[in-house]
């Protein structure tokens, strides 16, 4: 108990009856203990709303004393102005009328003058002969509940604003078309707006920038096979607090303004599912039943591949844990640091069999892996306009993965910024070989210096 903090009664107790002598346990002090440090807070007051007991999980919630609330304060003067005014037209009526109300969103002052989204529920208490004599509370904290749904409003309408900005330019796209059509050829001017409309949609379906991630070296890349085409490639790097950070990379079926919106609708999906169950596999299932319920009994079903995680660095160690889960993509390419002395590093595929397409199926099944990147090791994600790329003349042969394992090895950096360079470096030399977007990612753990 806090200094300078009157004891309450027992809980339950609100007449006042008189406790053990001080030094003498017994239930009652258990009792008084678990009401004290409850995880929600409780108080009762008298009819008038005047608080004559209240737990310390409430007092430390709002920052306030013991002293300064118990028979000074009513339950409305805990409450914002927009809180006050809602108990007076509705809580305490609706309280008085029913004998007990609950799950009421209300906002708490604290006394440092901030606001504390809280779930409210009140029963009266009666005497033996039925009339009301004081009013109990249960208070539970909501700030998580209210920042997992301001972030899905957020995403929502970044959703809406997308698919708003997909639509127009598809709008102009078929404008320049019909145009191109009547005259026969396309002036430079016409291509070079249709150009310019689509490489700004094209960024805004990807982040600006990837954050600094302390203990973690991250690098990226988008490579955009055709200025006339939009992809639906797509990447994400995103902190979820306590240290851990989540990241997604895919590839949307399809071309063009449809495919865009479904790119936003999938990114935004993701990033509120990985907020909301930060375990991978979760996160898929949530974007498989977004997808399926919006597209999957369409005459042109759209669905995607993926592959989402989360990564723990350990800074004292300069080791990062990585947990992901794989929808139908290929596999992440895992670059070790761990040389040997006479040959190139090694890189293997970090194996996530039997992932199914995310949104094709309604019951679809997602697969799970781990691996720890120790100092200098990487972990690249890329999509398929890689590793299908056709590399001879008759353009038969696909690049592959056993390429790409043996490009990857033969590196002498394994550091993210070198690896993706490298790749890029390789897209460039493939040339037209490449007819499909290509997004890359690659996170990876420092190396010790020296």
């Amino acid at each position: 108990m806090a200094p300078g903090r009157t004891p309450d009664p027992a809980p339950g107790d609100d007449r006042g009856e008189r406790v053990p002598p001080a030094g003498t346990p017994g239930p009652e002090d258990r009792a008084e203990e678990l009401y004290d440090t409850a995880p929600c807070g409780f108080l009762s007051t008298a009819l008038d709303g005047t608080v004559i007991k209240v737990n310390a999980t409430l007092l430390d919630w709002l920052g306030l004393e013991r002293r300064e609330v118990v028979g000074r304060m009513r339950f409305a003067d805990l409450l914002t102005v927009g809180g006050k005014l809602y108990h007076e037209t509705h809580f305490a009526p609706l309280l008085s009328l029913r004998g007990e109300i609950g799950g009421i969103a209300l906002e708490m002052r604290t006394a440092t003058g901030g606001r504390l989204p809280v779930l409210v529920s009140a029963a009266v208490k009666t005497d033996a002969d039925g009339a009301p004599v004081l009013i109990r509370t249960t208070v539970f904290d909501a700030s998580e509940r209210r920042a997992y749904e301001e972030e899905l409003l957020r995403g929502r309408t970044a959703a809406d604003e997308a698919r708003d900005l997909a639509e127009a330019a598809r709008r102009e796209a078929e404008t320049a078309r019909r145009e191109a059509e009547a005259a026969r050829s396309r002036s430079e001017a016409d291509r070079a707006r249709l150009t310019d409309a689509l490489a700004v949609l094209q960024q805004a379906l990807l982040p600006a920038d990837l954050p600094t991630v302390p203990g973690l070296d991250v690098a990226s890349y988008y490579y955009t096979a055709s200025p006339d085409r939009l992809g639906g490639d797509f990447y994400d790097l995103f902190a979820l607090g306590a240290g851990r950070w989540a990241f997604f990379l895919g590839d949307v079926s399809g071309k063009g303004p449809r495919a865009a919106a479904v790119t936003s609708l999938t990114r935004y999906t993701l990033r509120a599912a990985v907020f909301h169950d930060s375990d991978p596999v979760s996160a898929l299932a949530t974007l498989n039943a977004v997808l399926h319920d919006r597209y999957g009994l369409e005459a042109d079903p759209r669905h995607c591949t993926a592959v989402v995680g989360v990564v723990e660095p350990d800074a004292a160690r300069g080791r990062t844990r990585v947990r992901l889960a794989s929808g139908g993509h290929p596999p992440a390419l895992v670059l070790r640091s761990g040389a040997p002395v006479d040959g190139p590093g090694r890189a293997d595929y970090l194996a996530t069999p039997g992932g199914m397409l995310v949104g094709a199926l309604p019951d679809a099944v997602f697969t799970p892996a781990t691996t720890v990147l120790d100092p200098g090791d990487t972990l690249l994600l890329y999509t398929d306009g890689l590793t299908e790329a056709r590399t001879d003349p008759d353009r038969t042969t696909l690049y592959g993965e056993e390429r790409l394992r043996d490009f990857a090895a033969r590196q002498a950096s394994t550091a993210p910024g070198d690896v993706i360079a490298a790749v890029a470096d390789l897209l460039e030399k493939l040339g037209d070989g490449v007819d499909d977007d290509t997004a890359l990612l690659a996170l990876g753990a420092p190396s010790r210096p020296g």
